[in-house]
């Protein structure tokens, strides 16, 4: 299965990971993401940039700022890639216990 995994790869960064996860909690703007920071604006929009590359934000313009907010089908598409290895662990761990069961029966 081919699945683009480039929103991991933006979210490696942990200042990216950062900024990322406060546009998740609140929609906002570079310059007010930049005050909460220790990093400068153009920074700020450079880790955007790749994060709306990697399809984890969008943005659209409010007046004369624009807002970022976290793009829910970037999310879906992360958490369907990471649900694919809970199912098959989830898989393995049922057919060992099956396997178990079968090899060791209740002995009452």
């Amino acid at each position: 299965m081919a699945t683009d995994t480039s929103g991991f790869a933006a979210l490696a960064d942990p200042t990216r990971r950062e900024i990322f996860e406060r546009v998740v909690a609140r929609p906002s703007s570079v310059g007010a993401l930049a005050d909460e920071l220790p990093v400068s604006r153009p920074a700020v929009s450079q880790h955007l940039r790749v994060l709306k590359d990697a399809r984890l934000v969008v943005d659209e313009a409010v007046g004369t700022r624009r807002v970022y907010r976290a793009d829910p089908d970037g999310l879906a598409m992360l958490r369907d890639y990471l649900d694919l290895f809970w199912r098959r662990s989830l898989d393995t761990f049922s057919s060992l216990a099956e396997e178990s069961f079968h090899d060791h029966p209740d002995p009452a």
